[in-house]
């Protein structure tokens, strides 16, 4: 079955974020369409370009020669040069510096599903010469744009259980969408730290991620964390910054002015995609049948409002916040001077604030988010 065309968000503004002698590098999660993303682009693109990819080695070849002949000879005469799966070439950021700096007039588009390793080979040589985009699992703003609001609505649940990956979402019916999410999660999830990390039990990663998705809305104790699977807690610690830079996990910290009720030291996991978390636990029952629709609709919520915030360009510190006597927000945003507190609901209760929040803050606000109100928050 051929995958649907949905039109992603950087397809309309890609174009101005390219800039002549620079490196557009876009980031994100294996199988979140970053090459169909640049294959329609460049469909339209009205200068001479040139794709390739990080597997062929003939380009590998010239990039990792960082001969400036070699790399003028190949690619002189493009108004664009696109990279596909970039982290595959070896020092790839030493062979674009080489490209940008002797051919200026030349635009430069690299993607990568492994932003630890991607990093690491673009960031120090390109210092002040590229830009950094995340491509994210299909978003509710993206499907909004596309056929929407209601289509938002009406999906909730099912993206709630199965998540957004564009390939998941193509599929109609709920088994097929099962059996791509457990090849999703034995095939590709690992791929990227079992390669380039050594590590050669993917087990390990996956019952750490297992502990995280029992987790989610609660502060996560690395000393736990260590004990429940018996790996060292430096290793934990490891593991999760791993999980974290290959699109698996986000890590949000909690927020205090150094008040002595505020806990401030631990931290909360959320996964970039309800699908993944749900094929983690090898559970996709109906929502109404389980006894974790809270943590599905916070890490639903919570995952929505970092792509809107990326893709609007809302800049925002984010944070949880709890205090030892559990008053608690699930989520504070702080930006342009403000703190926006939002506690996320499932159900119809509608708490009220946390009365020390707004004593102690008093350019603080706060907002129940839950089914009613949630379309304006995350589109």
């Amino acid at each position: 079955m051929k995958t649907p065309h949905y039109i992603r968000h950087y397809e309309g503004v890609l174009g101005g974020l390219l800039r002549p002698g620079k490196v557009l590098v876009v980031y994100g999660p294996r199988q979140t369409g970053k090459t169909t993303l640049l294959q329609t682009f460049l469909s339209r693109y009205p200068g001479r370009w040139y794709l390739g990819s990080g597997d062929d080695r003939d380009l590998r070849g010239i990039l990792e020669s960082e001969s400036v002949q070699r790399i003028k000879s190949a690619f002189s005469g493009y108004d664009l040069v696109a990279i596909d799966e970039a982290q595959q070439i070896h020092r790839v950021g030493r062979g674009l510096k080489l490209l940008v700096d002797h051919l200026p007039g030349t635009r430069v588009i690299a993607t990568g599903s492994s932003s630890f390793d991607l990093s690491n080979k673009v960031g120090e040589p390109l210092t002040g010469r590229q830009r950094q985009i995340t491509l994210f699992p299909l978003a509710a703003m993206e499907i909004a744009a596309m056929s929407g609001p209601m289509r938002v609505v009406e999906g909730l649940e099912s993206a709630m259980i199965y998540g957004s990956y564009p390939e998941i979402m193509a599929e109609p019916n709920d088994t097929d969408r099962r059996e791509l999410l457990l090849s999703l999660r034995d095939s590709y999830l690992f791929r990227d730290i079992l390669a380039l990390e050594r590590i050669k039990n993917s087990r390990l990663l996956l019952d750490l991620l297992k502990l995280l998705a029992f987790q989610i809305g609660s502060e996560v104790s690395l000393n736990e964390l260590a004990g429940a699977t018996g790996i060292a807690k430096q290793t934990v610690a490891r593991y999760l910054d791993l999980l974290e830079k290959s699109f698996v996990i986000k890590r949000v910290g909690g927020f205090s002015r150094n008040l002595r009720k505020e806990v401030s030291k631990s931290c909360r996991y959320y996964f970039w995609d309800n699908g993944i978390r749900n094929a983690v636990i090898n559970n996709f029952n109906p929502v109404a049948d389980r006894n974790d629709a809270g943590q599905l609709w916070e890490n639903y919520l919570f995952c929505e409002r970092l792509k809107k915030r990326a893709y609007s360009r809302i800049h925002a510190n984010i944070f949880f916040w709890r205090t030892y006597d559990r008053q608690e927000i699930d989520l504070v945003e702080e930006r342009d001077g403000r703190l926006y507190g939002y506690e996320f609901k499932w159900g119809k209760k509608s708490p009220r604030p946390p009365r020390i929040w707004l004593e102690t803050y008093k350019n603080a606000s706060f907002q129940v988010i839950n089914q009613e109100n949630f379309l304006e928050f995350v589109t």
